[in-house]
């Protein structure tokens, strides 16, 4: 929907006034998958499209919630804030009010209307968008904007882990918050330090590829794979103790340290998950060097060898995800391709020549259709900023 549409249905609903609007992005991470909880660095950079927010004061002590994406509408007095598996994709907005409520930071009644592009379940992270995009509106509205993007962030992913029950890690949130426009950001999960890239990628271009199968968390075995990599670390940190030595997370080891290490753990699917991550951390840091350096065939290389990763040690793609990023690299021009995201569906980057990008999506479309049996989407998007308020 245009922003003057959205105004128009944030009168229908609540009536007319003065309304302030807000905008929070969607996200692709470049590289660096299933290593946010796992302490490794993320490779994310935030998009044009994203998550549109009206609100407006109430005098009263209600919040309202409406979406334009979503039939249903939601009243909750702000004493009364809880979990409702009903309320469905209003209980992200009630988790991050009641948490910022709960410590401490202002909040009243509100009317609010959502209005997102994101596609729905495709992993580009409407949740994070969301999450943050409410925090923005808090922020703005009853704290004179003083609540720094930081700690939106955090209180963010921990509404998602403790409310809706999503053991998400802390990427999305931080791209979503901390994004800017034209670059991509090199994130250390573990100590949340971060540096800037600019994207230049000369006569290439990512293309977004949606596999259309609609994928959520709660559903997955994402909480599975994070229990998995736990188990692995208290394996590594027993055989480390006789030294003295205690990591916190896996990807503080480097890929030389596993390969010492790998044998004490037994149980081979533990294994593999833990090989995952460590080699994925340190593919990110060599993506961030190549991205800087215009390096951008070995960049990739990395891509490919991600999704690689992910299908064989990590099993998280499906054969949705696969088949896209297959018929990509099979199509002359195409440099790099990876599931991108939680997987288990979802989207897919691929890294192209920017003047075949017709034939490409035509090719990969058809492909595709042949042997999953419906269409795949494609999206082309800048990059762009971080949530505030438009106006």
């Amino acid at each position: 929907m245009k922003k003057e549409e959205i105004v128009k249905e944030f009168k229908n609903i609540y009536g007319e006034g003065a309304v302030r609007m807000f905008h929070s992005p969607g996200r692709i991470n470049l590289i660096g998958e299933h290593i946010d909880y796992n302490g490794g660095y993320v490779f994310p950079c935030a998009l044009e499209f994203g998550t549109y927010g009206m609100a407006r004061l109430r005098e009263d002590n209600y919040i309202n919630l409406a979406s334009t994406n979503f039939p249903l509408k939601i009243k909750v007095k702000l004493e009364d804030i809880t979990f409702s598996k009903e309320d469905d994709w209003a209980n992200y907005p009630k988790g991050v009010i009641k948490v910022m409520k709960d410590r401490g930071y202002k909040v009243g009644g509100m009317d609010i209307l959502i209005s997102g592009n994101i596609p729905n379940g495709a992993g580009l992270s409407s949740s994070a968008s969301l999450e943050v995009l409410i925090g923005v509106i808090v922020n703005n509205l009853f704290n004179n904007g003083e609540i720094a993007m930081l700690d939106i962030v955090k209180l963010s992913q921990f509404a998602e882990n403790n409310f809706v029950g999503v053991n998400c890690g802390i990427m999305d949130q931080f791209a979503v918050g901390m994004g800017r426009k034209n670059q991509a950001m090199l994130l250390n999960c573990n100590t949340l330090e971060y540096k800037y890239s600019k994207m230049e990628l000369g006569k290439y271009s990512i293309v977004i590829m949606n596999t259309n199968k609609r994928r959520n968390l709660n559903d997955s075995k994402y909480n599975v794979r994070r229990g998995e990599c736990e188990e692995a670390l208290e394996i590594i940190n027993k055989v480390l103790k006789k030294d003295s030595r205690e990591i916190k997370a896996l990807c503080e080891l480097t890929t030389k340290e596993y390969e010492d290490l790998k044998g004490y753990i037994e149980n081979p699917i533990v294994e593999m998950r833990a090989r995952h991550a460590v080699y994925e951390n340190e593919r990110v840091l060599r993506a961030f060097t190549c991205l800087k350096e215009g390096m951008l065939l070995d960049f990739g290389k990395l891509l490919t060898e991600s999704h690689k990763s992910l299908k064989e040690l990590y099993e998280v793609t499906g054969k949705e995800l696969d088949q896209l990023v297959d018929e990509a690299l099979k199509v002359k021009g195409c440099i790099g391709a990876r599931m991108t995201g939680a997987g288990f569906g979802g989207c897919a980057i691929a890294l192209i020549e920017e003047e075949i990008e017709e034939k490409f999506i035509n090719a990969v479309k058809d492909n595709y259709q042949n042997v999953i049996g419906y269409e795949p989407s494609f999206y082309t998007s800048k990059v762009g900023e971080g949530a505030l308020e438009i106006f």
